[in-house]
């Protein structure tokens, strides 16, 4: 009967989608560096640590408002225990387990095994509750008995739950962590040091009147203090041979800090890339709009380039690591990702939906274009996707994939060539235009409503009558091109001028355009 009454308890929780939104949000505020409200709740938590210990630390000699002990023992105490509980809460799904060893049980036709259950949530819980970071979580909430004065110290642990939410301080222990085994070689080693040390100069200064070592301890506190070259000079050994044990244990002392130096050095070296990258990856999370590059070489590079030349943000994922270093060398954001990867784009958290503008495949391959599509229209049906075509067969994958746009340069060179051909000069004006090297630019202005009412008036001042050329206007609603437009077109929101002129009398032009929309 207890048993029927849990399973559909496990069941009614699994099946509550408000109950499943409200443990993911705890999630996400408490484990997912990723959600944009869990910085706000780390800088709150670091902040109510900072007056814990303040708070301590000034009632050692100082007298303290009653209102301020309380929030210090009660109201920071409760916060850190609720915050303990919820954290146990999702740190496992008790209700999965309970169901998947019900339809066990019941798939092999046996009761169910109500005690098997809780032992495997027991066991879950357990690694959450034994744990460094959840044993420290635990410690803070100690000063809540503040009437045994000793559990007040325990505040200090609370220094400790900074690890928790500074990122900075995760990454340094993280790093210390991967050469774990060298240090534990060298912790043997320096206490091996320590031991022998210890007894040899009690043993040689211990039954000396005028020796200041006279106890044991006292003779350990010596040897820590000389091997880690500290050297207080409080403790002297007087006696040669304890003199000589003093000089091994400097000797040793130095190889022990050279060796720690060596070891702190390269676990930051190893993980400098990393590190870098994490950086990298958080400066992307914070990019409004960009424009995704998947792919990098010499047309990549040049289409970055004119993005970033027109203000626009740019983001490069390449699976070559050599092509990465090219590119981050040139000054673009590159990622070492694989682009047709769905891990890759979890990884670096990117929002297709809002952060997006399109997206620009330039792989070397087709196929490779085929999947990173793919890939792409998995997590987004509405981002736009432009994609190069190398073979011509296969135009029709790379549509079938959910490209919008393909574009094949053999196409275009040959409309070139069909076009000028015989015609050198014709050549000549059509290279000066792709290269802009003579100052000469092709620029793309989106109109909206007064903007499109205005737009010829705007023309026919004799700033851009005769010096700006229009060639034509590119219509959304039907999607045609009106080459030359007369003033008998009727211009409306949405459409897109392209102009050729200089720089300056381009800028100079969307200004003039600004001054009419204002007007």
């Amino acid at each position: 009967m207890i048993g029927r009454w849990i399973v559909g308890i496990a069941f009614f929780l699994h099946d509550s989608l408000r109950y499943r939104r409200v443990k993911k949000f705890f999630h996400n505020l408490l484990e997912n560096p990723a959600y944009p409200y869990k910085k706000f709740f780390d800088y709150t938590m670091m902040v109510l640590i900072v007056i814990s210990v303040y708070i301590l630390v000034h009632h050692v000699k100082y007298e303290v408002k009653p209102d301020w002990l309380f929030f210090n023992n009660y109201v920071i105490s409760v916060i850190f225990m609720i915050e303990y509980l919820l954290r146990l809460w999702v740190y496992s799904d008790n209700s999965k387990v309970i169901i998947e060893q019900y339809e066990h049980d019941l798939f092999l036709q046996r009761p169910f095994k109500i005690l098997v259950a809780f032992r495997q949530i027991i066991i879950t819980k357990s690694k959450f509750v034994f744990s460094l970071s959840a044993i420290i979580d635990l410690l803070a909430i100690m000063p809540f008995f503040h009437e045994m004065r000793l559990l007040r110290v325990f505040i200090l642990f609370r220094v400790f739950k900074l690890f928790r939410y500074a990122k900075s301080l995760q990454q340094f222990v993280s790093i210390l962590a991967s050469k774990k085994f060298e240090f534990l070689t060298l912790g043997v080693f320096a206490s091996v040091i320590i031991t022998v040390s210890s007894v040899l100069i009690y043993v040689m200064e211990a039954n000396n009147p005028e020796s200041p070592i006279n106890t044991l301890f006292e003779a350990v506190y010596w040897s820590v203090v000389t091997i880690f070259t500290v050297g207080y000079g409080d403790f002297v050994p007087v006696t040669s041979e304890g003199r000589t044990v003093a000089m091994v244990i400097i000797v040793a002392g130095i190889a022990v800090i050279a060796f720690t130096t060596s070891i702190v050095v390269s676990a930051f070296t190893e993980k400098l890339d990393e590190i870098k990258e994490d950086k990298l990856i958080d400066d992307v999370s914070k990019f409004d709009q960009f424009y995704l590059i998947c792919g990098y070489g010499p047309l990549a590079a040049q289409v970055a380039r004119r993005f970033l030349k027109n203000g626009k943000q740019v983001i490069i994922i390449e699976s070559n690591h050599q092509k990465v270093a090219e590119a981050q060398k040139e000054g673009f954001l590159a990622l070492a990702y694989n682009p047709a990867s769905l891990h890759s784009y979890h990884t670096i958290r990117i929002n297709f939906e809002t952060q997006v503008i399109a997206a620009i495949l330039l792989e070397e391959s087709d196929v490779l274009n085929v999947y990173t599509a793919l890939t792409i229209r998995e997590i987004s049906k509405k981002v736009k996707i432009l994609s190069i075509l190398l073979h011509h067969e296969n135009r029709r994958k790379l549509t079938l994939a959910g490209i919008d746009e393909v574009v094949y340069t053999q196409e275009l060179v040959g409309l070139m060539s069909k076009e000028v051909s015989g015609r050198p000069v014709a050549f000549e004006v059509i290279h000066a235009l792709r290269s802009e090297n003579n100052g000469v630019f092709i620029e793309e202005i989106v109109l909206d409503t007064l903007m499109a009412q205005h737009f010829f008036e705007t023309t026919k001042h004799s700033m851009f009558h005769k010096r700006l050329i229009v060639l034509g206007v590119y219509k959304q609603l039907s999607q045609s091109f009106f080459f030359n437009p007369s003033n008998t077109l009727v211009i409306e929101e949405g459409d897109v001028v392209i102009v050729v002129g200089t720089r300056s009398l381009i800028d100079e032009f969307k200004i003039q355009m600004r001054r009419k929309k204002r007007s």
